[in-house]
């Protein structure tokens, strides 16, 4: 049996000596992929005593966590989908107490602490706002990973400086630490930590560890008993197994099915009649088929025969048609709807009827800059898309670019695409996936990709159907160092006859920039500067040679100094 994400839950509340409880906790452990990909959420909220309706806001917050939480996106990280949550849930909130008789007294209204814990593979991810802790059990020590947000006014008066529904916006503690099994976790509140000692819990713990609801029980119980006024609420977690590193479970049964034969022209393969064969190279073969159900083209993507021991190429084959059906966008390749059962290993989408971007520019040597940006345009909300749902292409190239007879731009190939939520849970070593004369720079020093990365292939392919060349001719691929990225030079694309306005070069060589920092903020930043002059790039400031071309810069500098010390020496020699 293979290992896996296993943890043991204990709990207990009790409302003590007020008349109503305004704590309220859940947790919950779902079954795969949601395990896997999402991981075992536990939560904690705390209504605030000087409110009536704060409970309501606690049982509100707890469970749109435990509800939200796994609607998320499966391909967001845990501090992505989780914020998202708690943002929606401190707006739903405080628009809650401002429609309420309690406006304009928010200590009154729908107001709570919150604290929450997510493990997902073989981190936990901490989520917190308020006075609610969590302690980390080490031996007979207990160890606050949270930090209380209460404000001390003096010795007898505190009030709470961030909770839940306060305000319209929310500041969230985050941190993420590695777990191993046999960990203990402590979740509490006020009411219990802050009347019961640590060598109490860690007595409970140890005595009970087959019984870890007893033992939250016990820890209650001990609070009320040295005299806490307040609820009382105790959660206990202890890491049972973690799966091993890289693994990841997120595919189901589809990993299991055996992989096809080659299908000829005319056969029947699944319900499917192959037309022929539409495309092969060393990664894959695509066949143009029709459905016999209903009649549909599709076209089938087959994993190539030569590869078909490469688990990690198994694997991205595996995970293309999981990532298109993630992805909504009219620039980007939709996967088939299932109607019937695979029995192979295959990924049926949506047939284009077109060309690549590769042979579209081979037919267009010399395209007009409007055309230019309308392509580009669209490959970039493509790339939106992607980067919406926290994922990388990583291959932007114009064999990957698909423009069909109306003239949409559809990105095709996802084998490539990193995908953050799927990283977080299995972690990989990092390879450089993408042709390498579209591929960032950053990739060659091992510093792995960002939007910024895909941006940068972009413009590449921007600058290519200006000029019918590479920004940077084979240089980027030869990269193996720092001192070789800081060498780059690149090639204005106003340098021949085609008249590329200065400011769209500018625009071009920012996003071109061997640092990803330097690059533009973001896709669109990019393409609004393709259409709109920059302010900046129309400057009649000359651009220092040192900053346009380094390498000369200090070539011409050696020679100068070098003729300097000729001359010097020269000089004494004369004396």
């Amino acid at each position: 049996m293979s290992r896996g994400l296993r943890i043991s839950i204990g709990q207990h509340s009790d409302r003590g000596r007020k008349p109503v409880n305004q704590d309220f906790h859940g947790a919950l452990i779902p079954a795969e992929p949601l395990l896997s990909l999402k991981g075992i959420a536990v939560v904690l909220a705390d209504g605030i005593s000087s409110s009536a309706v704060s409970q309501v806001a606690s049982e509100s917050a707890v469970k749109s966590f435990l509800t939200d939480y796994y609607c998320t996106s499966e391909s967001w990280t845990v501090k992505t989908s989780a914020r998202r949550v708690l943002e929606a849930t401190n707006s739903w909130l405080h628009a809650e107490t401002r429609r309420s008789q309690y406006a304009y007294d928010r200590d009154k209204g729908y107001v709570c602490t919150f604290t929450a814990m997510v493990i997902k593979s073989t981190t936990a991810h901490i989520f917190h706002v308020g006075d609610c802790r969590i302690y980390r059990v080490a031996g007979k020590a207990l160890e606050q990973l949270t930090d209380d947000h209460r404000i001390i006014v003096s010795s007898e008066q505190t009030y709470l400086g961030r909770a839940l529904g306060i305000n319209p916006q929310i500041e969230i503690d985050y941190q993420a630490l590695q777990v191993e099994p046999g960990d203990f976790f402590l979740l509490a509140t006020d009411g219990a930590y802050e009347f019961v000692d640590h060598r109490f819990v860690s007595t409970a713990l140890a005595t009970r560890a087959d019984d870890l609801d007893g033992a939250a029980k016990s820890i209650v119980e001990e609070a009320y008993r040295r005299g806490s006024d307040d609820n009382i609420t105790v959660q206990i977690l202890r890491i049972d197994d973690v799966p091993p590193t890289g693994s990841s479970d997120i595919l189901g049964g589809t990993a299991e099915l055996p992989l096809p034969p080659l299908p000829e022209p005319r056969a029947l393969f699944d319900g499917y009649r192959i037309v022929r064969e539409i495309h092969a190279s060393s990664r894959s073969h695509i066949y143009l088929a029709i459905d016999t159900e209903t009649g549909e083209t599709v076209a089938l993507k087959i994993p190539s025969i030569d590869l078909r021991d490469d688990r990690a190429y198994l694997k991205r084959f595996l995970m293309e048609e999981w990532i298109a059906r993630r992805i909504d966008s009219p620039h980007v390749l939709k996967p088939r709807s299932r109607s019937k059962r695979r029995n192979y290993l295959y990924v049926a989408t949506e047939f284009i009827e077109g060309q690549t971007l590769r042979q579209w520019m081979l037919d267009n040597p010399r395209p007009d800059l409007e055309t230019v940006r309308g392509i580009v345009d669209q490959i970039a909300a493509g790339l939106r898309a992607f980067h919406r749902m926290e994922m990388l292409h990583q291959d932007l190239r114009p064999d990957n670019i698909l423009i069909d007879k109306t003239g949409t731009a559809k990105i095709i190939d996802f084998g490539a695409v990193q995908v953050a939520g799927i990283v977080e849970a299995a972690p990989a070593d990092a390879e450089i996936l993408g042709t390498l004369q579209y591929t960032a720079p950053e990739y060659f020093l091992g510093e792995g990709g960002s939007p910024r990365s895909d941006m940068f292939s972009l413009a590449t392919i921007c600058y290519q159907m200006l000029t019918g060349e590479l920004p940077y001719g084979a240089q980027v691929a030869r990269i193996r160092g720092r001192s070789d990225a800081w060498k780059l030079r690149y090639r204005p694309a106003s340098h021949d006859d085609r008249a590329v306005p200065v400011w769209i070069d500018s625009a071009l060589r920012k996003a071109l920039h061997p640092d990803p920092n330097k690059r533009h903020e973001d896709v669109s930043e990019f393409t609004y500067e393709l259409r709109v002059p920059n302010p900046a790039y129309l400057s009649t400031r000359t651009t220092p040679l040192i900053e346009r071309n380094p390498l000369l810069f200090w070539k011409l500098t050696t020679v100068v100094l070098a003729c300097a010390v000729v001359a010097l020496l020269a000089l004494l020699h004369a004396r």
